[in-house]
């Protein structure tokens, strides 16, 4: 493959991923794509194959860079450069509007990528944090699924936030308020200990009433 061949498949690829967080799989057709990133149909089912084999390019894309952001932010130290938020900003925003209509849309494409996201939470959990829980799968879920829920519930929470959480007045504030949120203890560990015992007793009691049957 040539260098002008990558240059024109990545080209329809973040043309494709604009568009999709835009107007949606659906509002959006292989000649949209082919407009906006200056090739001909052609070219994009020649890279492709199809505007299923797009999306799923762009969906792998759109996970791979949110984790190395994700990366270079806690691991490399970036968070404090003052330089490194600003500069990635724009596709951070791109990405989570992106995310957000991939997980609403109700496709095969965005379960496949909801279970990619929880998968690699709890890849990034048992490098990092493998003491934070005794179920690192349950707890991914959950993590993903109050991140999406987020996302989902965007103009609930922009309204609440009195600006838009894909803008950045609302985005800074969103993101605030998620680290303290994440860097607070908001149950005792008392409270916490009995509310694992009783789910612990609620399993038990299920699983008797099973045996009984």
């Amino acid at each position: 493959m040539t260098d002008e061949d990558l240059t024109a498949r990545a080209r329809i690829r973040d043309a494709a991923i604009r568009l999709f967080a835009d107007r949606g799989m659906d509002g959006t057709t292989v000649r949209d794509i082919a407009q906006a990133a200056g090739v001909s149909p052609g070219l994009l089912r020649h890279h492709f194959g199809s505007k299923e084999g797009l999306r799923e390019a762009c969906d792998q894309h759109v996970l791979d860079l949110s984790m190395k952001i994700k990366a270079e932010i806690i691991i490399d130290g970036k968070m404090a450069s003052p330089g490194f938020m600003p500069s990635v900003h724009p596709t951070v925003m791109l990405m989570y509007r992106y995310v957000t209509r991939a997980l609403l849309d109700g496709s095969p494409a965005a379960a496949a990528m909801f279970d990619d996201m929880v998968l690699i939470a709890e890849q990034w959990i048992d490098k990092f944090a493998p003491d934070i829980t005794q179920d690192r799968r349950g707890f991914a879920a959950v993590l993903v699924g109050m991140q999406s829920g987020l996302l989902a519930m965007h103009d609930h929470v922009s309204r609440n936030l009195g600006a838009d959480m894909f803008a950045t007045e609302g985005y800074t504030r969103l993101v605030e308020a998620m680290v303290d949120f994440y860097s607070s203890t908001l149950l005792d560990p008392t409270l916490a200990a009995d509310a694992h015992r009783a789910m612990q007793a609620l399993r038990d009691n299920h699983r008797g009433n099973q045996k009984e049957q």
